[in-house]
Order: C-alpha cells, then sequence, then structure tokens
C-alpha cells in the first residue's frame, strides 16, 4: 500500500508507525497563519496572540482567539477557529459539571487532563477527526499558583514554564528556551522553576510581547494583539486571580515600555 492509501484512514497506522491524519492536524495549526505565546511567571500567567481580522467589513471586536472558560481560567485558540469554539463549548461544559458534582471550580490541570482524554478519543474512532486546533490553558491554582497548560490534536498535554503554538511556534520556543537560560544564569541556578517564580507581572507581560514582535519581526499597536491574564499581583485589586482580557489601553502602556526598554 502506498503512502495515500494509508492517510485515507484516521485508526490504520503506516508501516512506520504514523497516524498521518493526525499530522494533518497539526500542519492545520501551523497554517492558521496565527502564533500565540505563554508565560508564566511568579504570581502571573500571561497569554499574547495576533489580532487578524480578515476583512475591512468584519467588525473587529467579534474576533478573538481568547475565551474565558471559568472565572479564574481562560485560553488562546490557535487553528481552526470553527473547531475552537467547539472545543471551548465543550471545555465550558466540563467545568461546569465539575462545579455541579464537586462543589468547586475545576482546576487549571483537571481541565487540561480531561479535555486531552477527550482529544486522544478522537484519534481512535473512525466516526471522527481531530480538532485542527492547539490550546493553551492558563489560570492560577489555589494550592501552587500560575499554571500554563498545552494541548494537542493527538491528546497530548503537559505544564509548561512557557510556551508557543501556531505559525512560527518553533522559532518561540527557541526564543523563549534562549531567555529562560539566561534566567537560569541570573537568577535560578540552574533551576527553570526558580527562574520563573522570579519574574513579575510586568517582566511576563513584556517578555511575551518581547517574543511575539522578536518572532516576526514587527512592533506591533495595541489593536494587533491580544493579550489574556490571570495575576495575584496586589496591582490586580478587583480581578485579582481571574482571568481577564486586556483592555488597547492597557496594551498599550506594556507596549510602551516594552519599547522603552529596548
Amino acid at each position: 500500500m502506498s503512502r495515500t492509501s494509508y492517510d485515507r484512514y484516521l485508526t490504520v497506522f503506516s508501516p512506520e508507525g504514523r497516524l498521518y491524519q493526525v499530522e494533518y492536524a497539526f500542519k492545520a495549526i501551523s497554517g492558521s497563519g496565527h502564533t500565540a505565546v505563554a508565560i508564566r511567571g511568579k504570581d502571573t500567567t500571561v497569554v499574547i496572540t495576533q489580532r487578524k481580522v480578515a476583512d475591512k467589513l468584519i467588525d473587529a471586536s467579534t474576533v478573538t482567539h481568547l475565551f474565558g472558560i471559568t472565572p479564574t481560567i481562560g485560553c488562546v485558540m490557535t487553528g481552526l477557529t470553527a473547531d475552537a469554539h467547539a472545543q471551548v463549548a465543550r471545555a465550558r461544559r466540563e467545568a461546569a459539571d465539575f462545579r455541579y458534582k464537586y462543589g468547586y471550580e475545576i482546576t487549571p490541570d483537571a481541565l487540561s487532563r480531561r479535555l486531552a482524554n477527550i482529544n486522544q478519543v478522537y484519534t481512535q474512532r473512525a466516526g471522527m477527526r481531530p480538532l485542527g486546533i492547539s490550546m493553551i490553558i492558563i489560570g492560577i491554582d489555589p494550592e501552587v499558583g500560575p499554571q500554563c497548560f498545552r494541548l494537542d490534536p493527538a491528546g497530548y498535554f503537559v505544564g509548561f514554564h512557557a510556551t508557543a503554538a501556531g505559525q512560527k511556534h518553533q522559532e518561540a520556543m527557541n526564543h523563549l528556551e534562549k531567555k529562560w537560560k539566561k534566567l537560569d544564569n541570573g537568577r535560578g541556578a540552574d533551576d527553570p522553576a526558580k527562574a520563573g517564580q522570579s519574574l513579575s507581572r510586568d517582566e511576563v507581560i513584556e517578555m511575551a510581547i518581547e517574543a511575539m514582535s522578536t518572532v516576526h519581526s514587527t512592533d506591533y499597536k495595541p489593536g494587533e494583539v491580544e493579550i489574556g491574564i490571570c495575576s495575584s499581583h496586589e496591582d490586580e485589586e478587583e480581578t485579582k486571580g481571574l482571568w481577564r482580557i486586556m483592555d488597547e489601553e492597557e496594551i498599550e502602556e506594556h507596549l510602551l515600555a516594552y519599547a522603552e526598554k529596548d
């Protein structure tokens, strides 16, 4: 059988042990034209993504890749928009079921594990197809603090200090790894966890902006990016520990701070 015979079926392995349809789902994420970056620090976790409006007639306020799942958990979706909306709706339903069953809000890692399990089921049944999206979940865990998880169409999830998804995600990951090595040498004594825990709220936001700007070699304007944040920092008075999306004025402040830093 040729390769084309194997990539017609989701549930049939090739002789090399590959599932081509799952690999094509990863290509759908990279081909979406968007990049998302997430970073967590001492008391803050942040996601940033590009805001692209495909047509001048589209209402820009209705275009977003950031979604709230619970009051304390949010996510950035990269890939096929329709699949993203379906996944967000499922995530909200799972979080609501957990709250109803156990009486308290689901934690970011429990939600990530549940959604990853669902994604994995989509890779083993012929009547389904994998969702062409990468989901980065951020939130504040009441016991362990800021959390950041990335889920992929294969059903794999893992926690990150910093991560990226979408177009040019590998370049973004390489940039973040270099930044983390500098943090290790300067602050963390070769311990990535300690290095990340030393990052303040503003440092986390500016590092995310720097990653996006460096990878795309662009100085972004406030309307060209979206930033979602969960922070227990004292500056977050009314929204302490809650998921929220920054408005353009606040984004502009951080863009200016990053520009002046350079």
